[in-house]
């Protein structure tokens, strides 16, 4: 049962950053093409230009890259008039939806997968079932081969060093998964932190 839960959540988890790297390049991808679009519609009028600059810069420096600050949900639920993206989109519209517009929203779809892959999924509690579980099964292999002691008297010696191989497999198993659990902190593991700056690092220039 134990095995069964662990390898069921570590795939779990393990899916869940995949999504997240998927996501990250998307909405890269599709903010790049908005800067690229803000530059060629704002050419010969600079005010606009760098009006629409520091928009884009708010969202870089506020947004895609507080990854392991800001929680999705909070990001999700802000009004539309403290989203940047809402900013540029309503400067660049004039008369009917462009190719900005598109842009946009397909941006704000990129963002929204990131933020459902970056939300926890398992409760603090799960871990605590998992480590619960692990105790357990560390708890009864003494108490199976307790008796094997009158068969084989030097047998505690071998199932000594077993319980240390068996202890120390159970525990970074278990690390292994409250890592990939707490992958939003900068400190983690499986942080992504470091991937994302380099990602970015074309559209902070």
């Amino acid at each position: 049962l134990f095995g069964m839960l662990v390898g069921q959540t570590y795939y779990f988890m393990y899916q869940q950053q995949e999504l997240v790297f998927y996501a990250l390049f998307a909405e890269v991808t599709e903010a790049k093409s908005l800067l690229e679009q803000i530059s060629l519609m704002t050419y010969g009028r600079p005010k606009v230009y760098n009006s629409l600059l520091s928009r884009m810069n708010d969202y870089v420096q506020n947004d895609l890259k507080l990854l392991s600050v800001k929680d999705p949900i909070a990001l999700t639920a802000r009004l539309p008039k403290d989203d940047p993206l809402e900013s540029i989109l309503y400067a660049t519209s004039v008369g009917l939806p462009g190719v900005v517009y598109d842009t946009v929203k397909s941006l704000r779809q990129a963002r929204a997968s990131r933020c459902g892959a970056l939300q926890r999924k398992l409760p603090a509690l799960h871990i605590y079932c998992l480590r619960l579980l692990g105790v357990i099964v560390m708890a009864a292999f003494p108490i199976c081969g307790s008796g094997s002691q009158a068969i084989a008297p030097n047998v505690l010696v071998l199932q000594s060093y077993l319980f240390g191989v068996l202890a120390f497999a159970l525990t970074l198993v278990l690390n292994v998964v409250e890592e990939l659990r707490n992958s939003r902190t900068k400190m983690g593991a499986y942080n992504v932190d470091g991937i994302l700056e380099v990602m970015v690092g074309g559209l902070e220039q």
